[in-house]
């Protein structure tokens, strides 16, 4: 039997080709291993893959670089109170997308629309239906809904009142704003700082008055700050911290006074709710030093708001040039004096003038027969002021026009200061510039000249900064004190002028004696001058008048020098001179009551909303507050002063409590108290006089509503 295998050949191809395979196997597994280690040791030498530096990339996968945002310099008033700061306001928007899940399946989502429309209502301008209808979009349905301007420009507090409810879907983007917290507050004489965004960085830019004109030094330098950090997002150990700080915008400080720029405030807008004039400008002034304590014009805006901006951005204190009329005069008869020329006790025939071919008509066309130039001035004769103006000559009264700067910037430092003009080629223009026509001026112009007349002929730039601080090093940057820019006349001049303008209240002819003020000698100019139809004439119509009033307080020294401009009003049964007056008397009244009124300290309103009556008042009282409580509720609802906005002493504070508003005894109220407390119950007030109350026609106690209606009596007994 033969015992040798089957097929050899078979078995020994069988071991040869699993060894060549294995072989194959070994030498390509080699072959990528040396590979691999070359590609890592190119990686690792070069630290690039693809043109992409791989060193790089982690620096700045484990980098943090962060801004630090510089703050806004802040505004004040000359209380040291914040007229303008930065704050953060939210942006609110709905998700709608039901795919949106958190984790642990959390619908992110809005969830229920009803409660969320309802609670938008009632903390945002928005009605609960259209919430509603935007929140249930009839095509299809977006990622997300937003809410226009009702659902921007929310504040940090209402922001957590909405979040309080915890409803699914509502989410709110930070951004940054500006905080004014007077609302309606000098508003274009401050002016605006909004966000702009340039290379995805947003900061805010100055767009009008003081925030503009100052807006390279309130605006800040960013800071920067860079860690390296692990994939935890901890500094890695034995890493130093890049640090770069930021630097703060500088702080500017105004001259205003808040309790006046407040009462101004309050006037003007009575005045203008009345009058619908095109426009009204009003500024107080130190007679002294030029500094500005309180100024506004209408049309306004509130600059929390920003209801009422699209009127008008222009700042009409230095941005319009107009004809200022009869307070011309008050510099003609100064001119006429100064020059030697004048002769208040010589007469002439007045009515009308002719100078050449051209007549000068008195505002009176009668006139007043053959009166003195003394008297003239205090009627407000326009045929006398023509002739003082021929007495002296086109060339003298020139010089005096350019010696009280008119035609010439105030160089106020604010955007777009106008420098005004004059038509003064031929004998009737001249003889009409006498009278304020024909020559126009800016409100600043009008200020500065008139120091001239109320500082004893030395005459003073009008300024509204006080000085500018550098926050991070707490040094003033910039100081800007009173500046003396001419002495266009004598004291001995300025002093007869203004003993011209006290005739102008007390004479019986003269025709400002609406101006009176109890304890108090008044210095007044009144002005009224046809307004220009663009052209080379002027508009007809009792509507078309520029109304102004120049005054002195008091009149033998004066303190207070105030000036008031209302152009095209649309007067009712009160005349232009009651209602300047009722601007002016009570706000120059306030002034002279304030011994030292760029000293006195203000606090700030806390919230009191929420609290029981007994807390809230005690607590405004401790601050000096005067206190009314509309209601006969336990718990505050409203308070009538914002939270943060500055009080002066003795302010009166209005605290809404529900249930039934019983009428307070309103004897000694300010006329802007009055008109507050009409606002906050919707009671239809009807004002005689000014000053303040001494009769209501509704008795304290009685019980008052919205549509209630109440006449008050006012006298300036106070």
């Amino acid at each position: 039997m033969n015992d040798s295998p089957k097929h050899p050949m078979k078995n020994t191809n069988a071991r040869r080709n699993r060894k060549i395979v294995g072989q194959f196997l070994f030498f390509l597994f080699i072959g990528v291993f040396i590979l691999i280690a070359v590609r890592f040791s190119y990686i690792s030498i070069g630290k690039k893959v693809q043109n992409v530096n791989l060193s790089a990339a982690a620096q700045k996968l484990y980098t943090a670089n962060e801004t630090l945002k510089a703050k806004r310099g802040t505004i004040y008033d000359a209380n040291d109170q914040p007229i303008a700061e930065d704050t953060s306001v939210y942006s609110l928007y709905v998700v709608l997308d039901k795919r949106q899940v958190g984790l642990n399946n959390q619908k992110l989502y809005a969830t229920n629309k009803p409660k969320i429309a309802k609670v938008l209502a009632k903390y945002l301008p928005i009605s609960e239906k259209k919430a509603l209808k935007i929140l249930s979009p009839s095509k299809g349905t977006p990622f997300q809904v937003e809410f226009g301007t009702a659902g921007q420009n929310i504040s940090l507090a209402t922001k957590q009142k909405i979040q309080s409810y915890h409803l699914s879907g509502i989410n709110f983007v930070q951004q940054e704003s500006r905080l004014y917290p007077n609302g309606v507050f000098a508003s274009h004489l401050i002016g605006l700082a909004q966000a702009t965004t340039k290379d995805n960085q947003t900061t805010l830019t100055g767009s009008m008055g003081i925030e503009q004109a100052f807006n390279k030094e309130l605006t800040g330098k960013d800071g920067s700050q860079k860690i390296k950090k692990d994939m935890y997002g901890y500094q890695l150990p034995g890493t130093k911290q890049k640090y770069k700080k930021a630097q703060n915008g500088d702080n500017v400080y105004t001259t205003l006074d808040t309790r006046l720029q407040t009462l101004l405030e309050t006037e003007m807008s009575s005045v203008q709710s009345q009058v619908k004039a095109n426009s009204m400008n009003a500024v107080l002034m130190n007679a002294k030093t030029g500094a500005i304590l309180a100024a506004t014009q209408r049309p306004t805006f509130n600059a929390t708001t920003k209801a009422g901006l699209g009127q008008i951005w222009r700042n009409t204190l230095v941005q319009d040039a107009y004809e200022p009329g009869s307070t011309m005069k008050i510099f003609t008869l100064a001119s006429s004096i100064n020059s030697g020329n004048y002769n208040g006790n010589a007469t002439y025939q007045s009515g009308r003038y002719t100078i050449g071919n051209q007549v000068v008509p008195d505002w009176n066309t009668s006139g007043w027969g053959t009166i003195t130039y003394n008297k003239g001035f205090a009627v407000s004769s326009n045929v006398a002021m023509a002739h003082l103006e021929q007495q002296m000559g086109a060339k003298t009264w020139k010089k005096y026009i350019n010696r009280f700067h008119f035609l010439k910037s105030t160089n106020s430092g604010l955007p777009g200061e106008l420098s005004g003009s004059i038509a003064f080629s031929r004998p009737i223009e001249q003889a009409d510039t006498s009278f304020g026509q024909g020559i126009q001026v800016t409100v600043f112009q009008m200020l500065q000249a008139l120091t001239a007349v109320s500082n004893n002929g030395t005459m003073m730039k009008p300024y509204v900064i006080s000085k500018v601080v550098n926050p991070n090093t707490n040094k003033t940057v910039k100081a800007y004190s009173p500046t003396k820019v001419g002495t266009p006349i004598t004291a001995k001049t300025a002093k007869a002028v203004r003993k011209h303008m006290e005739d102008v209240v007390y004479k019986s002819y003269g025709i400002g004696s609406d101006y009176k003020m109890s304890g108090y000698k008044v210095a007044v100019k009144t002005g009224t001058a046809q307004v220009s139809n663009g052209k080379s004439g002027y508009l007809s119509g009792d509507d078309n008048y520029l109304y102004s009033v120049a005054s002195m307080v008091p009149a033998n020294n004066p303190k207070y020098v105030m000036y008031i401009t209302m152009k095209q009003p649309h007067l009712g049964s009160k005349t232009a001179t009651q209602l300047l007056a009722s601007i002016m008397k009570p706000v120059m009244a306030r002034a002279l009551q304030e011994d030292s009124p760029t000293t006195t300290k203000t606090t700030k309103m806390p919230t009191v909303t929420g609290s029981s009556v007994t807390t809230a008042t005690n607590k405004l009282s401790k601050l000096g507050m005067t206190v009314t409580t509309l209601g006969n509720g336990t718990k505050v609802q409203k308070q009538s002063v914002s939270a943060g906005t500055a009080l002066y002493q003795d302010q009166r504070v209005f605290l809404t409590t529900g249930g039934t508003v019983s009428l307070p005894s309103l004897t000694g109220w300010s006329k802007g108290d009055v008109v507050k407390l009409a606002q906050l119950v919707g009671i239809k007030l009807t004002v005689n006089g000014d000053g303040y109350v001494t009769k209501q026609s509704l008795k304290a106690g009685a019980t008052v509503s919205s549509g209630s209606e109440l006449t008050i009596t006012l006298k300036q007994n106070k």
